[in-house]
């Protein structure tokens, strides 16, 4: 078969395909490719103006020549070196035989042998990984999540107004507003924002066993990790982890994929809450005219955008936890299970960017069902009790909290009314009387 959307094996792939396209030029086999591509490129050139003494008189104006295989690195550049390695049963080695090729045409032939001088295939892929990393957060994932807490706070600030019956335990608590109960998690995503910001994208660059021992050895005069340090912050901005054993430890990207999940997390958390507050009817759905949202029943419309979210947010945060767990350990200086590993990255990603949609589009959906929110404080009269315990206790009224225990624990409906004959008879001065029954459902919402 033919891969399309149709045939594709993951859902990321085909049936969301247009939605994850975005990702396909940072997480992609292309797209790792081309950023090894990047690395290998970019370390010659570094190898010039350090410079070497074989490279002392490589005309640097030829510098933008050489970033142009880059710049337009083709799909048809990336076949090629896919085809040498099936030859070379190596990845990164068909990279470098690309790159001598290329320097064959620009007529630098006796330049060449200074592509990948004295590296590893893990300083070029520990490398391209977090710059991969970096950008496809930097260009994708988080624009669409601040996107989505923009969308929050709008709707935090369009309720900020509305009293609600708060639900602890599942059972009728002191109202809040809908506004500040937004607003939560919009706070909660960008603390996580903030913390995720803090963590650096860190490679590994240093030879075959993180030692530069090949550099060292050919050029023992050169101070190869301060060159190391220069070329990981300056040309490829990244900071440079030190000492590493062949491959990078990992502890930041690990690091990285706890601070995504601790995000989605809270995502779950919003996805579950709105889909019940749509199943209380606080809240009704914008019907699309053509939709169905029933096979078998033609009245239902489902919040299935919440449910497409919570269910895409679960999976990233099952292959973020594998990966966070799994990549920090190594056997000895290196084993390969990383280089498997790592090629998933962009899985996670991928479904958190499905679900971001979907809660986008569940959110701008929403109506609110005011009657239904007011409807349910009216019948919830009996949560006005704690304020009216607390202002019996500044006032030194004699076991205020067992008084309401006692009104509200029968199996009588509390009302306006019943609050209003408990307040009669009190024995309490008139104008704290008066303070008791200006409090209902709808007022006592704390501040916010």
């Amino acid at each position: 078969m033919t891969l399309s959307n149709l045939t594709a094996i993951s859902s990321v792939d085909g049936r969301y395909g247009s939605k994850t396209a975005p990702l396909q030029g940072y997480f992609s086999e292309f797209a790792l490719i081309k950023y090894r591509v990047h690395v290998e490129i970019e370390y010659f050139i570094a190898l010039c103006e350090l410079p070497l003494p074989q490279l002392r008189d490589f005309d640097k104006s030829l510098f933008p020549s050489l970033r142009t295989i880059v710049k337009k690195f083709s799909l048809e550049d990336a076949q090629k070196i896919k085809e040498t390695e099936k030859t070379t049963n190596h990845d990164v080695k068909a990279v470098e035989y690309f790159i001598k090729e290329k320097f064959d045409d620009l007529g630098l032939d006796r330049f060449k042998e200074f592509i990948h001088f004295g590296l590893t295939s893990q300083d070029i892929n520990n490398t391209a990984t977090p710059m991969m990393m970096k950008d496809g957060l930097e260009e994708v994932i988080l624009p669409m999540l601040r996107q989505l807490i923009s969308k929050l706070n709008t709707l935090a600030e369009t309720w900020k107004d509305i009293s609600m019956l708060a639900k602890t335990h599942g059972q009728p608590a002191s109202p809040t507003r809908l506004g500040k109960e937004i607003q939560v998690f919009s706070t909660r995503l960008n603390k996580q924002l903030r913390l995720l910001g803090h963590i650096p994208y860190s490679a590994k660059f240093g030879g075959a066993t993180g030692n530069m021992n090949a550099h060292h050895v050919a050029y023992p005069d050169i101070d190869w990790n301060a060159f190391a340090e220069r070329f990981v912050s300056q040309h490829l901005h990244l900071e440079r982890s030190y000492p590493t054993t062949q491959i990078e430890h990992y502890d930041n990207l690990a690091a990285c994929f706890d601070g995504l999940k601790r995000i989605n997390t809270i995502l779950l958390d919003l996805s579950k809450d709105i889909w019940q507050y749509v199943a209380m009817n606080y809240f009704k759905q914008k019907i699309k005219a053509g939709e169905v949202g029933s096979s078998a029943m033609p009245h239902k419309v489902n919040p299935i955008d919440f449910e497409n979210a919570e269910g895409n947010l679960g999976i990233a945060n099952a292959l973020l936890e594998h990966l966070a767990a799994k990549l920090p350990i190594s056997r000895l200086q290196r084993d390969l299970t990383d280089s498997t590993v790592l090629r998933v990255i962009g899985l996670p990603l991928g479904h958190m960017l499905i679900s971001f949609e979907s809660l986008l589009k569940g959110l701008n959906k929403l109506e609110l069902n005011k009657a239904a929110i007011d409807a349910d404080l009216e019948e919830n009269w009996a949560v006005v009790a704690e304020a009216i315990q607390t202002i019996l206790r500044r006032e030194g009224y004699p076991k205020p909290y067992e008084a309401l225990k006692d009104l509200t624990r029968t199996n009588e409906q509390i009302t306006q009314s019943s609050i209003q004959k408990f307040i009669d008879n009190l024995n309490i001065a008139e104008n704290v009387k008066l303070e008791l029954r200006k409090i209902s459902p709808f007022n006592y919402t704390g501040i916010y």
